[in-house]
């Protein structure tokens, strides 16, 4: 079956991030992304340098498959925990509005 292509994508796409879990683990989470178009991306690429890392995934998530709610609180919670998260977010982000996934 052929996949029905559109030149308006979807406002959301979900992709499976792997979160980093200290022992060498990593434990995955389903996140709701926002897309962006291509001067979208470059304007969120080129303020990124200064910004928390809560800011950041607010600005491309809406939304992850946990039982907690997707909040700022929440968010806060997240990378403080778990400090290579809201680089795993991103990058996942980046590499699936790019097309550039990682492996099969």
């Amino acid at each position: 079956m052929a996949i029905k292509f559109s030149l308006t994508p979807n406002p959301t796409f979900k992709r499976d991030v792997s979160i980093p879990v200290p022992g060498g683990k990593t434990v995955s989470i389903n996140f709701t992304f926002k897309h962006k178009n291509r001067d979208a991306f470059k304007a969120f690429i080129d303020s990124l340098e200064g910004r928390d890392d809560v800011d950041i995934v607010l600005d491309v998530a809406s939304g992850w498959a946990l039982d907690d709610a997707f909040n700022e609180e929440n968010l806060g919670e997240l990378t403080q925990n778990y400090l290579g998260s809201a680089r795993a977010i991103l990058e996942t982000y980046i590499a699936e509005l790019s097309g550039a996934r990682k492996g099969n």
